[in-house]
């Protein structure tokens, strides 16, 4: 999946454009940390990495490329070259590539620095990365070499055992969790049409759940056929689901749409890109700083990744990663 083989690459040759940005001064000593995807994307940024390794040593620091085959070796990757004292990571991918960076530099100072280069790029989006890939490297340079950082939130979810992951834009425990953990059992077809016909197929089945959801310890006892909790506005590459979140408020926004049918959220999907969904009847909207979910069988994804079954308690962390920009 991504691309454990660790490659130093030592400040070399700056481009043109950036020949004159000097060393950075504030961060702690120590090198850039890059975890990149090279199938992000479906692929189409494949060959942008030797140019973002290049630009990253102009910042004057050794840049370090973490390659791994498996997510999991990847996320082990970032843990270890924090504890190594790395003083900035920079992820090239999508959402799930962030995600597992933010496992590692959630909470420790770190600076990081996402290049938007997936299907999904959210995180960066939503935290005002510039969209283009090259744009956001030469952002996150310029900040290096300044040795300047600036705070935004995340999301911690902590299971009934313990278990704890890190999230920067939305958690999903309704009909696209399910969607998406049907769509991971099935063999055939391959590609995004498997995604398609898990839709069919759950749209068919669709039913709303009974939620038990407590906002900062007030319990509401509710049917939804869609549940988001949202540090982020945003997921699935630009959809909107909690509008006015903000990862730099503190607070974590949720959005349930209620016991609706087929054809009503046939209707009420399309309107997510533009938020507007939070308007229908049938749609209400939190905020709160801690949110702890129920619902039976249900596998919440969070940053598009499967993550672990309900109950959880979500707790929104206030400047726990420092960002490149």
């Amino acid at each position: 999946m991504l691309a454990v083989t660790v490659h130093d690459h030592l400040p070399g040759a700056a481009p043109e454009a950036s020949a004159q940005v000097a060393p950075a001064a504030a961060l702690p000593d120590g090198p850039v940390a890059v975890l990149a995807n090279p199938t992000a994307g479906r692929g189409r940024h494949r060959g942008l990495l030797p140019t973002v390794l290049e630009r990253l040593g102009a910042a004057g620091r050794p840049v370090r490329l973490l390659e791994a085959p498996t997510a999991a070796q990847a996320e082990a990757a970032c843990h270890a070259a924090v504890a190594e004292g790395a003083a900035a990571l920079v992820t090239v991918g999508g959402d799930g590539t962030v995600h597992l960076g933010l496992q590692a530099v959630a909470g420790t100072g770190v600076a990081f620095g996402p290049v938007p280069a997936g299907t999904g790029n959210d995180f960066a989006v939503e935290t005002g990365f510039p969209a283009s890939p090259l744009a956001a490297v030469d952002t996150i340079v310029a900040a290096l070499a300044a040795g300047r950082t600036r705070p935004a939130d995340l999301a911690r979810m902590t299971g009934p055992d313990g278990a704890q992951r890190w999230f920067g834009a939305v958690l999903a425990a309704g009909f696209d969790a399910i969607v998406n953990e049907r769509a991971n059992r099935m063999r055939w077809p391959r590609g995004p049409r498997r995604y398609d016909l898990a839709i069919l197929i759950e749209l068919a089945r669709l039913r709303p759940r009974r939620y038990t959801l407590r906002l900062d310890g007030r319990e509401e006892q509710l049917d939804a056929v869609l549940v988001a909790v949202g540090n982020g506005a945003s997921y699935g590459g630009g959809m909107r689901i909690c509008p006015d979140a903000d990862p730099t408020d503190g607070l974590l926004d949720v959005v349930v749409a209620g016991p609706v049918g087929r054809t009503t959220l046939a209707r009420i999907k399309p309107r997510v890109y533009q938020g507007t969904h939070v308007t229908h009847p049938m749609v209400r909207s939190f905020r709160a700083r801690t949110v702890e979910l129920d619902a039976e069988e249900i596998t919440v994804y969070v940053d598009g990744e499967r993550a672990m079954p309900l109950p959880v308690t979500v707790t929104a962390v206030p400047h726990a990663v420092r960002l490149l920009a």
